[in-house]
C-alpha cells in the first residue's frame, strides 16, 4: 500500500489528525473531519480519466466514481492493479455515476434565460439519486475497517442507497426515518434491499439525532454525509461536470440545499483542484433552499439577529447557529415542504457548507414549492426526470437571473440530485390546469 491518506479536523485552530482507519465522524473536540492526501496528483491524470471511458469491461473504469480513483485513494492502493481494486473498492458493477454527465436542456435554458447552461442528472444512479456517489466510498471505507453494520437517517434517498450497497456487501443496515415524511417509492427500496427500518416521531433532524446516538452506543458506522468518506465520493459529481467542459471551470455550480453534503463536497473538490493547479478559475456555488426549509438562507443572509453567518476563515459564529436552532425549537418551527429530500431544518454539514461558500464567493437563495414544481415539470419537458427538490435548480437559476446575479452569458452547471419517486407529486401537478407547465388529462 501507498502512504499519505489521513483524516484531519476542519477547524484550523484545532487541526487534530487521525489515521484513515478511524471511524469517528468528528474530532474529540466536536469538529467535523476531512479526508486529506499527502501528494498532489498530476494533471496528466486528466488524460487517464478520459481514456478510461473506454472501460474494456473494467467496472472500476466504468464507474463514474472510481474512474477518478487516484483523486480519492484513501484505501492507498495501486490504482492500476485490478486485483487490489477488486479487493478494496466497493462498486455496484460500475453503475454509480456511470450515466451522470451534464446535458444542455434547451427548454430549461430558454425559460431561465441562460443559454450556456447545463444540467447534470444524478437520478440515473442505481438507487435513483446522487447518494450513490458517496455511498460507494463510505461503504468502501466501512469494508476497509471490517464493519458489519451501517446506520443512517434518511428522508428516503440515503436509506435507498445505504440499503442497496449494504445488501451488495452482505452488511446489515439500520435506517432511521421520520414517520410519515418519506415518499413510499423511496422507502420501498430500503425494505426491498433488506434494511431494518426504524420510524422516529419527528422530522429528519430527530431521526439523525437518534441514529447518531445509536451509532455511538453500539459502535456503529454512520453513512450520513457527516461521514467524511461520503463527501469523497460526492466530489466526483464535480469531476464529471468539469471533465465535460475540458476542465475549464464554469462561472456557477448550482445545487439544491438540504443537509449541505453536496455543497460541502463541491467546495472540497474545488479547493483541491485549485490547489493542485487543475483549474485556474473558481466557480461560484449557488445553494437553493426551499422557503419551507431555509435555515442556511436565513443565517447566511443575515435574516436572524441581522447578522450574516460566515465561515470567517475557520472561525464561524457557532453560537449564532445554536441561538437560531433554539429559536426554532422555542417557536415550534419545523421544516415544511413537499420537497422531502431537502426538508431539513438543521443541516448537519452547515460548517463545511459555509467553508465552501467562502472559498467560492457563493450565495444562498430560496424558492417556493410552486417554483420547484414548475422547475421539475420543465425538466420533464426536455425528456429528463427529476424529483421536486431538483426543481429548485432551474427555479433558482431563473430567480438569480432576474436579480442580475447570474448573467445571461455566464456558464452554469446545475445538479439535479435525484429522480422522481413520489408519483403523486407530478400527477397532482399536471391535473391542476393552473400550474405553469400543466398537461391535464382530457375526458
Amino acid at each position: 500500500m501507498q502512504s499519505g491518506a489521513f483524516q484531519k479536523c476542519i477547524d484550523p485552530t484545532c487541526g487534530l489528525e487521525y489515521p484513515i482507519t478511524d471511524i469517528r465522524i468528528e474530532c474529540e473536540r466536536g469538529h467535523l473531519l476531512d479526508v486529506k492526501y499527502g501528494n498532489n496528483p498530476s494533471p496528466s491524470l486528466k488524460e487517464t480519466f478520459y481514456k478510461r471511458r473506454n472501460h474494456a469491461n473494467n467496472i472500476f473504469n466504468e464507474s463514474g466514481v472510481w474512474r477518478f480513483r487516484e483523486l480519492l485513494n484513501f484505501c492507498q492502493i495501486d490504482t492500476e492493479n485490478i486485483d487490489e481494486c477488486s479487493k478494496y473498492l466497493v462498486s455496484l458493477d460500475g453503475a454509480e455515476g456511470r450515466l451522470s454527465k451534464p446535458y444542455h436542456m434547451s427548454k430549461v435554458s430558454d425559460y431561465v434565460g441562460v443559454q450556456n447552461m447545463w444540467l447534470q442528472p444524478e437520478g440515473y444512479n442505481p438507487s435513483g439519486s446522487f447518494k450513490d456517489n458517496g455511498m460507494t466510498t463510505a461503504v468502501t471505507h466501512a469494508k476497509l475497517v471490517k464493519i458489519k453494520k451501517i446506520i443512517c437517517a434518511s428522508t428516503g434517498n440515503t436509506s435507498a442507497s445505504a440499503a442497496m450497497y449494504a445488501a451488495n456487501e452482505n452488511m446489515e443496515c439500520d435506517v432511521y426515518i421520520p414517520a410519515g415524511e418519506v415518499a413510499p417509492g423511496k422507502l420501498s427500496q430500503a425494505f426491498q434491499f433488506g434494511a431494518q427500518v426504524i420510524e422516529i416521531k419527528g422530522n429528519f433532524d430527530d431521526a439523525l439525532s437518534a441514529s447518531l446516538k445509536q451509532a455511538g452506543e453500539v459502535g456503529g458506522y454512520t453513512v450520513n454525509s457527516v461521514n467524511p468518506f461520503r463527501i469523497e465520493g460526492q466530489k466526483t459529481i464535480v469531476f464529471r461536470a468539469l471533465e465535460s467542459l475540458d476542465w475549464d471551470a464554469p462561472d456557477w455550480i448550482v445545487y439544491p440545499g438540504g443537509a449541505l453534503g453536496n455543497t460541502s463536497s463541491c467546495g472540497k473538490s474545488l479547493m483541491e483542484l485549485y490547489e493542485w493547479g487543475w483549474i485556474k478559475k473558481i466557480p461560484r456555488i449557488a445553494v437553493i433552499n426551499s422557503e419551507g426549509a431555509n435555515t442556511l438562507h436565513t443565517l447566511y443572509n443575515g435574516k436572524f439577529e441581522k447578522t450574516s453567518l460566515r465561515w470567517n476563515k475557520g472561525k464561524p459564529d457557532t453560537d449564532l447557529i445554536k441561538r437560531y436552532y433554539d429559536f426554532m425549537d422555542e417557536k415550534g418551527m419545523r421544516p415544511k415542504t413537499k420537497a422531502t429530500a431537502i426538508q431539513i431544518a438543521k443541516p448537519a454539514n452547515i460548517l463545511k457548507g459555509l467553508r465552501a461558500l467562502e472559498f467560492t464567493n457563493g450565495i444562498v437563495s430560496q424558492v417556493s414549492d410552486s417554483e420547484m414544481l414548475d422547475g421539475m415539470a420543465l425538466v420533464g419537458l426536455n425528456g429528463f426526470d427529476c424529483e421536486m427538490a431538483s426543481g429548485a435548480v432551474p427555479a433558482g437559476i431563473k430567480k438569480l437571473m432576474q436579480e442580475e446575479i447570474i448573467k445571461k452569458d455566464d456558464t452554469v452547471i446545475g445538479i439535479l440530485t435525484g429522480r422522481q419517486k413520489d408519483s403523486s407529486i407530478p400527477v397532482d401537478y399536471h391535473k391542476n390546469p393552473q400550474n405553469k407547465f400543466a398537461n391535464p388529462p382530457r375526458s
